[in-house]
């Protein structure tokens, strides 16, 4: 009984320690998105050489997560349907594809996101309200070479990720058996 007592005082006190959490880091030199953002902005097209991309760290040899791609596999990036046509692409991505196999892209996919839930342990063990708080920042990064030299650079992300989310079940843990007792019945006819 003082087992019982005891884990259920520990359950509803709201311990923090006893919460999941998870994270997502992808391994590289920048350890946030200022960093990856300003060494990115340093790269100049029509300047940069792969020797260059290589001194700031975008070289895949090196550096974690930084992707190869080819001409090939940039089309559908720039032209991913019928309504965009290739005369809409700004003037160096066009020539980077007519250029056939004489360019290669790279593509910088970094993230550092931290997933945290709180709350009630109670209620969160048992599926009735869940909270989670997410964190973190990404980048996107593509950087066309042509003749080894950079001709065209893009970039995107989210600098400042902060996210809540909540599920509220009243039913708890059976929220899900009504689903799974109406297709056994349905099997079952």
């Amino acid at each position: 009984m003082l087992l019982v007592v005891s884990g259920a005082m520990l359950l509803a006190s709201g311990c923090k320690s006893l919460f999941p959490s998870s994270s997502t880091t992808v391994n590289s030199r920048w350890k946030n998105y200022s960093e990856v953002s300003g060494t990115f902005d340093k790269i100049q097209p029509y300047n940069t050489d792969s020797r260059g991309l290589k001194e700031l760290g975008f070289d895949p040899s090196l550096s974690p997560n930084v992707k190869i791609l080819t001409y090939v596999e940039i089309v559908p990036i720039f032209l991913p349907n019928s309504g965009i046509q290739k005369n809409d692409l700004p003037a160096p991505v066009r020539e980077f594809i007519d250029a056939d196999g004489n360019g290669i892209a790279y593509v910088v996919d970094l993230e550092n996101i931290h997933s945290k839930r709180y709350g009630n342990i109670f209620l969160d063990v048992f599926s009735f309200k869940r909270k989670t708080h997410t964190s973190g920042w990404k980048f996107h990064g593509i950087i066309l070479v042509k003749n080894d030299v950079v001709i065209y650079k893009l970039a995107s992300g989210e600098p400042e990720i902060s996210t809540e989310e909540k599920k509220t079940r009243p039913l708890g843990p059976f929220q899900e058996l009504d689903g799974a007792f109406f297709g056994v019945v349905g099997k079952v006819k």
